[in-house]
């Protein structure tokens, strides 16, 4: 009998043009050969240029959607991606505080990504949802993912580019439950520091910065591949360390799409040549 593959809920925002949210989420669940599954929490009208228009889910369609997917599929990991607005984040906690209950025994790892401003530039959460997400849903993650500005607006506090003030910043984010992945992406240079403060320790992940413009869903693409392996049964660090690996390869893999932010290349590791890139001979 084959094995059921690790089953993996993205509890996200749709991205008409491909690159970030739900399709970025699935597609690096499938290259990481997992079962994704979707909770969507926004319907966004964008592209490669910028957002256009969002329309927030009702919460109590959230909310079934993840009850159907709990009480049914089942679930080894979860992903939280963009969540619009405070009542999509309060609907959300309720939900997996019920279906993960409480206590420390052991239950699917749950990586949150909060998104809060598209590549573009574009807000994608309401202000008041930063104070909900922290209330609400920080107790909940086992990995919470911010970027600098991200950072910056969870932990109430000016952080700046010096590798020290961020890994302060995080530390103090990590004192609220969660690990803490403070991106590097943002803080200008060749190299890209990564810092993970999981309880007292702490690791640096260094890799040199990939010159791309197609860069566009970034985040959700880190944030699921780490879910994906934390699903398969990963420790943390490695899984951080191996997503991290995953998106070196996508964004040096990507092609031009667009006239703006690209996407990244989930499938990069895929040995199938599509047709379209097979010579006259067929190969």
């Amino acid at each position: 009998m084959r094995r059921t593959p690790p089953r993996l809920l993205t509890i996200a925002g749709s991205d008409s043009g491909g690159g970030a949210g739900i399709q970025a989420d699935l597609k690096t669940f499938a290259a990481h050969g997992a079962y994704g599954m979707s909770a969507v929490t926004a319907l966004t009208a964008q592209n490669t240029r910028g957002v256009r228009a969002v329309h927030a889910a009702p919460p109590e369609l959230v909310a079934a959607q993840i009850d159907a997917v709990f009480e049914d599929l089942g679930v080894d990991a979860v992903k939280i991606g963009m969540l619009a607005d405070a009542a999509i984040v309060r609907a959300v906690a309720a939900r997996l505080r019920a279906h993960l209950g409480p206590g420390p025994r052991p239950r699917p790892p749950v990586v949150l990504d909060p998104v809060m401003v598209a590549k573009s530039g574009d807000p994608l959460l309401a202000d008041d949802a930063v104070a909900a997400i922290v209330e609400e849903l920080l107790p909940l993650a086992t990995l919470v993912t911010p970027n600098l500005p991200e950072l910056e607006r969870l932990a109430a506090r000016q952080v700046g580019e010096g590798e020290a003030a961020r890994l302060a910043a995080a530390r103090a984010l990590a004192a609220g439950g969660p690990a803490v992945l403070a991106k590097g992406g943002h803080v200008a240079g060749e190299e890209v520091v990564d810092l993970l403060v999981d309880g007292a320790e702490v690791h640096r992940f260094a890799h040199p910065r990939v010159a791309t413009t197609s860069d566009h869903g970034t985040g959700c693409t880190l944030s699921s591949a780490i879910a994906a392996r934390l699903g398969a049964g990963e420790p943390l660090a490695e899984a951080v360390r191996g997503g991290i690996e995953y998106l070196q390869g996508a964004l040096a893999a990507a092609y031009p799409l667009g006239g703006g932010r690209g996407p990244v290349d989930h499938l990069w590791r895929s040995n199938v040549i599509p047709s379209f890139a097979r010579n006259d001979k067929g190969v």
